[in-house]
């Protein structure tokens, strides 16, 4: 029984592939038959595209081309992109880094940027003057100078912060300053320490100003480098300063006066 059952099967499976082959060969003749006609040409839209390979199975026709489902992330990523363009952009004008930065706090840093370079321009010119041939005071040359470059420093300084935040920095025009400190009842070394006094107690000041404004707007950033870079060492200052002022009035306007300049120096 089991032999008859495969010779059935050999049976079967010649005829089918019999008939399969007298189908291709009508097929060939009825492209190139009697009628002369040309076999058609292939063409995109005969094309019988299955949207899944696993369709394949269950068709009889001729498979031409598989087009695969798409991967499910894909749709994902796309939709993230699209939530990625929503995000608000900066303008070419505007900086990238500004964050959480008032504008009357970068007004209050541009204004006091202006300040540290003006005292710098004073500082430049009291150095010229004791460094003139007929003044004779390099200590105070020395001493001057070494100020105008701490406060052109702390000008930079605010320069950087202003860009780290993101706000623009802002230069005014600086006045000429005065270029002679000759006082007949102080004399020059007196008379120059105590603008320097006032110098140091302005810009206190105004620090103090730029700290406020930045504490109203909310900004501890701002108020943290005022205190720690700028505030501080503004005191200190202000005290060295202070003791130059009492030493000098002591001393008057006599030959100690070349004595303390040579302490400056030294």
């Amino acid at each position: 029984m089991l032999f008859g059952a495969a010779r059935l099967s050999s049976t079967r499976a010649t005829r089918t592939s019999s008939v399969v082959q007298c189908k291709a060969t009508s097929n060939n003749k009825g492209g190139a038959g009697a009628g002369g006609r040309k076999q058609q040409l292939w063409s995109p839209r005969q094309e019988k595209v299955l949207v899944s390979p696993l369709d394949a199975l269950n068709k009889s026709d001729a498979i031409t081309g598989l087009t695969l489902e798409s991967f499910d992330g894909v749709s994902e990523v796309t939709t993230k992109q699209g939530e990625l363009h929503q995000i608000e952009q900066a303008k070419p004008s505007e900086s990238f880094a500004r964050k959480m930065y008032a504008e009357d706090c970068e007004a209050a840093v541009n204004r006091q940027i202006n300040i540290e370079y003006s005292i710098s321009y004073l500082y430049h010119s009291m150095y010229a003057f004791f460094d003139r041939d007929n003044v004779g005071l390099p200590g105070f040359a020395e001493y001057f100078k070494k100020e105008a470059e701490e406060e052109r420093a702390h000008a930079e300084g605010l320069i950087e912060y202003q860009n780290k935040r993101g706000g623009k920095v802002c230069l005014g025009a600086l006045m000429s300053p005065i270029t002679e400190f000759d006082h007949e009842e102080k004399g020059e070394a007196l008379y120059a320490m105590e603008l320097a006094l006032s110098l140091e107690k302005l810009n206190y000041e105004k620090l103090v100003g730029v700290h406020r404004v930045a504490d109203e707007a909310g900004d501890p950033s701002l108020t943290d480098f005022i205190e720690g870079e700028y505030l501080e060492e503004q005191v200190e200052a202000i005290k060295k300063v202070a003791t130059y002022v009492s030493q000098l009035r002591r001393i008057g306007k006599g030959h100690a006066v070349w004595d303390f300049d040579q302490s400056l120096a030294n």
